[in-house]
């Protein structure tokens, strides 16, 4: 019975060991959940870019202390040390990430503006028409009818990412207590 008590306390030492000494590999995929694992393989292709590798601290992060004011006061045991939201991502992929919005926004800006040039112009083109058959005018209602729906979807779209950039986007940053300046442009 010793033996095996021992056999068990040696191999749950050795397992602690070979735990403790692992690195963790997270991402966040693109409905904001969390992943942990320990094996890069297990990550997916598009997200391999995203991945924080994370090794086990080396020595004990100090906790923060309380002033005679009540007041905590923040310990810094590295100078250079980096503000994280609660997920650990730093202002880069916040600033990354609102740069994604903001591009996506632009590009739903343009197709918009685009689209509804397109529209006024035939509707230019219908107005200054005269059509001696009803054939080339049935022709032009048509493809106004079209265009019309296309401003509408590129209107929603436009919409949806204005919604991301204004609301979505700092709402997560709140969340996740994230400084809600890495969400500007650096200046």
């Amino acid at each position: 019975m010793k033996r095996w008590c021992w056999l068990i306390f040696m191999i749950s030492i050795f397992v602690a060991s070979q735990v403790n000494g692992q690195e963790i590999y997270r991402w966040v995929d693109e409905k904001g959940i969390l992943h942990f694992v320990d094996d890069l393989t297990q990550v997916p292709e598009k997200y391999r870019d995203l991945i924080q590798k994370k090794e086990p601290p080396k020595e004990p992060i100090p906790s923060p202390s309380v002033s005679s004011q009540g007041e905590e006061v923040k310990i810094e045991s590295d100078p250079s040390s980096v503000r994280k939201d609660l997920h650990g991502r730093g202002e880069d992929w916040w600033r990354a990430k609102a740069k994604e919005a903001n591009d996506k926004l632009q590009g739903a800006q343009n197709n918009y503006d685009s689209a509804y040039r397109t529209w006024k112009a035939k509707e230019q083109q219908r107005e200054d028409g005269k059509f001696k058959s009803h054939g080339p005018r049935k022709r032009l209602m048509s493809e106004i009818d079209e265009l019309e729906e296309k401003v509408r979807e590129r209107q929603k779209e436009l919409e949806e990412a204005r919604e991301v950039v204004e609301k979505v986007l700092p709402k997560q940053a709140e969340d996740y207590k994230a400084d809600p300046k890495w969400l500007k442009p650096k200046e």
